[in-house]
């Protein structure tokens, strides 16, 4: 069997000792890093290298951080890219978020967290990622880029799913809520992990996120939105996904 290709991860820092040591621990991760010391030599290893995830400073030379992260937004709004800055103040943090980063961490970082930030964020980029091959990164239920269930289809690729109300165009955040579903269908997800799984939020966003888009879910998809029979509550527990209803009496809790 022929062995799945090494992720690859830009970094674009200019602290060599920094530096050197992302690129040392990504690569005892299984990962094939490269570094690049300035802006310019970053957008160049970008166009060119195709990295799957960009790590990046904002104090860099030639061409800042921000100057880049915009840059690379104006032409591909899927690649993450997590900023690693020493520049932690919040204006910093919302202006990243305003130009489209991923993710924030703030040096000095612990080891651990960057890794499992870093190990989310291509896990977030497999699920949308219409082109992926590789069988392990790609759910078995998205295999045909499609799904269907009781009537409804959605077409990741397009992000349209044709339903109960119509032709509809999804969200991104809709469509990543959707896979974690149907690639757990029939298992209690909690609202917590639809959070942290789904989108990565901090631990003190409202839960209640995730149920506003239950509710939005229920009336695409459901027939009957206050009786739902897919997408289904458990009570102190959170969700559960059944795409195999058939039109039997349900007597399972609601909200």
């Amino acid at each position: 069997m022929e062995a799945a290709q090494k992720k690859r991860i830009l970094v674009i820092e200019d602290e060599v000792h920094i530096a050197d040591g992302i690129g040392l621990n990504l690569s005892l991760q299984g990962y094939e890093a490269k570094i690049s010391a300035d802006g310019i030599d970053g957008l160049r290893q970008w166009r060119s290298w195709k990295p799957d995830l960009i790590i990046l400073d904002i104090m860099l030379p030639m061409i800042d951080g921000f100057s880049i992260l915009k840059t690379i937004r104006e032409q591909d709004e899927k690649i993450p890219i997590l900023i690693l800055s020493a520049r932690g103040d919040t204006k910093d943090k919302v202006k990243g978020l305003r130009y489209g980063v991923d993710d924030y961490l703030s040096k000095p970082f612990d080891l651990e967290e960057f890794l499992l930030r870093v190990e989310r964020l291509l896990r977030k980029k497999a699920w949308y990622d219409p082109e992926k091959k590789e069988k392990e990164s790609v759910p078995r239920a998205f295999e045909g880029n499609q799904f269907s269930f009781g009537g409804n289809q959605i077409d990741f690729i397009t992000f349209k799913a044709r339903c109960r109300a119509g032709d509809i165009i999804l969200t991104e955040q809709e469509i990543v809520l959707l896979k974690l579903f149907i690639a757990n269908a029939g298992k209690p997800l909690s609202r917590e992990m639809l959070l942290n799984s789904g989108w990565g939020y901090a631990k003190d966003t409202t839960t209640r996120t995730v149920d506003n888009f239950i509710v939005r879910f229920r009336k695409y998809f459901e027939k009957n939105p206050k009786k739902p029979v897919y997408f289904i509550s458990r009570r102190s527990v959170g969700y559960v996904f059944d795409p195999g209803h058939t039109d039997r009496p349900d007597t399972r809790e609601r909200i």
